[in-house]
This record gives C-alpha cells, structure tokens and sequence, in this order.
C-alpha cells in the first residue's frame, strides 16, 4: 500500500473504533505497519473477525479493547491518551435496518454520541468518521455532491445523515476537529462474504468460485461508484492527520468518480475467474439507492484526496484473495 501520511506517526496514539472490521482494520493496520505509537482498537465483534484482530497482534503497538459503543464508560476508555479517532464501528446494511430499526439507532446514532462525548472530555485532537453514500437518498442529480442531499430512503441512511448532525453540533458547541466520510461501495479483501446482508462482490465471488446461486437484485443495470478499500484508508489517514483548517467540520465524498452497472461487475468477476458462472435476477431492494456517482473534488482538494487503485485494479486484487481463501478451506 502507499504512504498516505508525511508526517511521522511514532509520536501519536489512534483509536479505531470498529478495528476489527473490514474497513477498520485495513486503517488499523497501515497505522501499525508505519510505525504509530500506539493503535487502539475498539470492537465488541458482533461485525468484526478475530482472524482481522491476528493480524494487527503482530504489532507491539496494538492494542485491543473488546466492548460496545452503546456502553458510555466502554468509549471513555477506549479514547483516553488517544490524539485521533477514527471512528468506524457501526452496523451497515440498508434491508437489515429495515428489519431492525432501533437496534441500528442504538449503535449507530447512541453509540456515535458516546464517542463524540468521549473524545471531548479526554481531549482528542481530531475525530473522523464513516458516513454512507446513503445519505443521498432520493436526490437524482449525478454526480453526487456534498452540498445536495435527499430525503432518506432507509433507518440506516437516517442514522448517518443523523451522524453528520451530531457532528457538526460537536464542532460548533464543543470545538472537535471532526469530518466525516460518505462512503461509496467500499470493497476489497476480508470484506465478509457470509450472512444475509454480505456485500455484493464477495457474495458474488464466492458464489461464482462455489458454483451456488447467486442473486442480483431488480435488472442489474443500477449503477454504483464502487471504491477499492485502499482508498478509504488514505482518506481516513489524511483527515485524522491534517493540518489545514478549513477542512474541519465537514463531510466528504469517499470513492473514485467512475460508476458501473452490477451487471457489469458480475460480468467482470465472470471473466476474472475464468467462469460461466450465471446469475439469478430477482425483486429490487427495498431502501436502495438506483445510481451513485460521486464528485470527489471536495477531497482533493481540502485533504488531498487522490484515489490510488480504480475499480478493474482493486476488483483483481480482491478476486485474487477470495480466491486463495477458498482454495485454502
């Protein structure tokens, strides 16, 4: 992975929230591999994997703190002699809060407040977090920018665009250094591939590698800005690090500007994997979003942005770990 910092990382202490996870712990350990002093990581592994958790134990820096955002004391302590937060914990998936509502309220919108509290009182010096493309809801213009949002379309959405709220009320009342990040189809390796709500790409990997059904939702010709997870640890480094200004208090879209169908991605993977390998096409999903595309001009410029791997270099590698997953069982 490049170098996304310029400023060394020995003197200065991270908390991850959420490290255990898929996006989280790649952020985790690039802190690590580049030699930061200490890098807390915060999970109570109801989403997060032990076998994530292995990789970061190699490192004397790391350390792990198992326990719950929605538990005040748990994130004070998590956030005590830490400079940067990232804050990455949540629960995703737009048809799981629709089937659970006050459950994604609690964690994501009661925990988020918790940590806001916490890194106040033990005076963090700047606070980053994950937001969602969801945000944009109903909103058709492409692409997608900052300043022009929708009406939500699910509990999940509402929860992040309830984050933004809380955030820019923390920096106004309380003076935290804090952004936030919409996200756009995050993907890449030890992205989880199990349950019923697992993402597309490494559900449709595995189906394919597996020959079991796959599914696409509605016709396939929905388009999204599918953005390597690489990408999203630089942003994440670059905003806790930064030192300009005019940066804080704000949200920025997180992907690469390029959109695709999801046929044209199961076409891809097809390909990639040397497989003629159909899939099944069923009912849209209620709550989903039909095109995302995002202007990422917001972050190049304030933070210096600049994505490092596109859709076709990031899709390879990712194929070529689950690959080598499967191959392995």
């Amino acid at each position: 992975m490049e170098k996304f910092h310029s400023i060394p990382l020995s003197s200065s202490s991270f908390l991850i929230t959420g490290g255990a996870g898929f996006i989280g712990s790649h952020i985790a350990e690039y802190l690590l591999q580049n030699g930061a002093a200490k890098v807390k990581v915060l999970d109570n592994l109801v989403n997060g994997f032990k076998s994530n958790l292995a990789i970061l134990q190699q490192y004397a820096a790391f350390e792990f703190i198992e326990g719950d955002i929605r538990h005040k004391e748990t994130c004070d302590l998590a956030c005590r002699n830490i400079d940067f937060v990232s804050h990455q914990a949540a629960l995703g998936s737009v048809p799981r809060s629709i089937k659970e509502p006050v459950y994604f309220n609690e964690v994501n919108v009661g925990g988020f407040t918790n940590m806001l509290k916490a890194a106040v009182d033990n005076q963090v010096k700047q606070f980053v977090y994950a937001s969602s493309s969801s945000v944009y809801g109903d909103e058709p213009t492409l692409p997608k920018k900052e300043d022009k949002v929708g009406r939500c379309l699910s509990p999940y959405a509402a929860t992040k665009k309830t984050n933004e709220l809380y955030a820019q009320v923390f920096a106004d009342v309380y003076g935290l250094k804090i952004m936030g990040f919409r996200y756009f189809n995050i993907f890449g390796p030890r992205q989880d591939p199990d349950g019923p709500y697992a993402a597309v790409i490494p559900l449709f990997v595995k189906g394919i590698l597996q020959e079991q059904p796959v599914y696409i939702n509605g016709d396939g010709d929905q388009t999204r800005d599918f953005t390597f997870v690489e990408n999203a640890v630089q942003v994440n480094v670059k905003g806790m690090l930064t030192s300009n200004e005019e940066a804080f208090g704000k949200v920025y879209n997180v992907a690469i500007g390029e959109r695709f169908t999801v046929n044209e991605l199961y076409q891809a993977c097809k390909t990639q994997l040397g497989s003629q390998w159909d899939a099944t096409y069923r009912e849209a999903r209620a709550g989903d979003i039909r095109d995302s595309l995002a202007d990422i001009s917001l972050a190049k410029n304030l933070l210096g942005y600049q994505p490092t791997k596109n859709f076709a270099a990031g899709l390879t590698e990712t194929i070529a770990y689950f690959k080598k997953l499967y191959e392995a069982v």
